[in-house]
């Protein structure tokens, strides 16, 4: 009887609501990613030009800073590039891309830095083609994102802990370990178990419990994993 209720409210559901809709897409999550990035990158546009208006934390804004004051971004590339190649693959396997790593770092400083680096001052130096090279970039990210994911996701009969994955960035993504532990609870009991553990862990060694929490359940989440 209960499985009878689920299965209809379930289907009620899909009839409120339009899953083919372009908002509920996964193919406008490039174009999203394409804006955001086009309004980071002129972001760092104004930096150049006025010393103004980019998005990145003020240490990080630093490195780019004294790139402009030396000639060497050699610092400001890596750094920023890192965190780009690395928010890139958390993407489709957490589920979640990190605004604060993927876009103000990895596009604002490192896709600025390499282009200055190697020379190339247009983009940064005129506000539209600073819109055009941000959003391209932008679009080539998310569409990476949702290849990746595709690819994941049809390889195995696992979601890979995407069901349980919460996170914001930064300062922000402190505050969510105990959610990270409900939903990891709400999952299965093996997953939860381990996130438990993992907060556990990390709280004892004095470090912010969601990243804990997170490795906790795709540890035992790889031990037991969560079927579609």
């Amino acid at each position: 009887m209960e499985e009878k209720i689920e299965l209809e409210s379930t289907e009620e559901l899909e009839q409120e609501i339009d899953v083919t809709n372009f908002w509920y897409s996964e193919w406008a999550f490039p174009l999203f990613i394409g804006i955001l990035a086009a309004g980071v990158f002129a972001g760092t546009h104004l930096y150049y030009v006025y010393h103004v208006g980019i998005f990145s934390d003020i240490a990080i804004a630093a490195m780019l800073g004294e790139g402009m004051k030396t000639g060497n971004y050699g610092a400001a590339a890596a750094f920023g590039a890192s965190f780009l190649f690395a928010r890139v693959l958390e993407g489709p396997l957490v589920g979640i891309l990190d605004i604060g790593g993927s876009l103000y770092t990895g596009i604002g400083i490192g896709l600025a830095a390499t282009l200055l680096a190697a020379g190339i001052t247009a983009p940064l130096i005129y506000f539209p083609l600073a819109l055009l090279t941000g959003g391209v970039a932008g679009l080539v990210i998310g569409t990476i994102i949702i290849l990746i994911r595709r690819v994941v996701s049809n390889s195995s009969n696992t979601s890979f802990g995407t069901d349980v994955m919460m996170g914001a960035g930064n300062s922000a993504g402190r505050l969510l370990g105990p959610l990270i532990v409900i939903s990891a609870a709400m999952t299965t009991i093996p997953v939860g178990l381990g996130s438990i553990i993992g907060a556990t862990i990390f709280y004892l060694w004095k470090k912010p419990i969601t990243g804990g929490a997170i490795l906790g359940a795709m540890i035992l989440g790889a031990f037991f994993p969560i079927p579609k």
